[in-house]
């Protein structure tokens, strides 16, 4: 069981920049692969990124590549998702995910705890 709480979300003009992190609970963090998704108000939840327990394999949604970069520190039980050159379409809840399996993960089905989502707002 793992529970995970989200923060850094905010407002911020388009072209800035956002981190945002995601606390992790119980000792075995490090052996989640972890995602970030997002869902825009009357949109489908949308893979971000992920990145596996090690930190070394990591994928992106095409909308998001060269802007956004996924991190983790498993000392301190943390994914991070550092967020560049921000447009309004980027605006949205963004949700940490954790899966048990061992690969990275583009699928939302595939992931087994959620966090309670952060809001970003990019204004134009």
């Amino acid at each position: 069981q793992v529970q995970l709480v989200e923060s850094g979300g905010g407002l911020v003009q388009a072209g800035g920049s956002l981190r945002l992190s995601c606390a992790a609970s119980g000792r075995t963090f490090s052996s989640y692969t972890m995602g970030w998704f997002r869902q825009a108000p009357g949109k489908e939840r949308e893979f971000v990124a992920t990145i596996n327990w090690l930190g070394g394999n990591t994928a992106y949604a095409n909308s998001v590549k060269g802007r956004f970069t996924i991190s983790r520190d498993n000392a301190k039980n943390t994914v991070y998702l550092q967020m560049n050159s921000l447009k309004p379409e980027d605006t949205a809840v963004y949700y940490c995910a954790a899966r048990t399996g061992l690969n990275p993960s583009t699928t939302r089905d595939d992931y087994n705890y959620w966090g309670q989502g952060t809001q970003v707002t990019v204004s134009s």
